[in-house]
Order: C-alpha cells, then structure tokens, then sequence
C-alpha cells in the first residue's frame, strides 16, 4: 500500500459536529477499501481564493492515509459523490530517505 495526503474542502454552513460526522464518514470509506488512516489534521475555516457553488470559505482538513493502489480511483469517486464535500486534492506522499 502507498502513502497518501488527503486535503478536504468541506461546507463551511455545517457546524463542528456535522463536520467531525463528515470527517468519520471519510474514514470510514478509506477503511471500508482496506486502507488505514495515520493522522487527522482539522485546519480550520479558511478563505477561498475563488467561490465554489457560492461559498466564499470552507473547513480544511488533511488526512495522511494508506490504501491499496487499485482502490484509488474508486475512493476518489466516493468522495467526489459526498455532497458536503467542495474539493479534494489527492496526493501521493514521496518516499524519504534517511542518509
């Protein structure tokens, strides 16, 4: 399984229990597929440079996770599927090495 870094833009009109709920729900489909979730970063409510379906601001979260390779698309389909959801970036986090 590979390393990633999830970034997730989530409905700024939820309040903190929805958002945890969401957060959860996220979780739970990362496990769902075989993965596991390593850490959980709630950053906050944060300005947008531009508006997404009208919100001017969201709830950032980062998530460092792993999850099998051919799970990928399917996951990011999910999430894509989620409603309080406004964007994601996906990446896959560069080995490093201890010299």
């Amino acid at each position: 399984m590979k390393n990633y870094e999830l970034l997730t833009v989530i409905k700024p009109n939820l309040d903190l229990d929805e958002v945890d709920k969401v957060i959860a729900k996220i979780q739970e489909t990362i496990e769902s597929f075989g993965g596991k979730v390593s850490s959980t970063d709630k950053i906050g409510r944060k300005k947008l440079a531009y508006d997404i379906q009208k919100f001017r601001d969201g709830f950032f979260t980062t998530q460092v996770l792993s999850i099998p390779a051919d799970k990928v698309e399917e996951f990011k389909r999910q999430l894509k599927l989620n409603e309080n959801v406004l964007r994601i970036m996906f990446v896959e986090m560069a080995k490093t090495q201890v010299t």
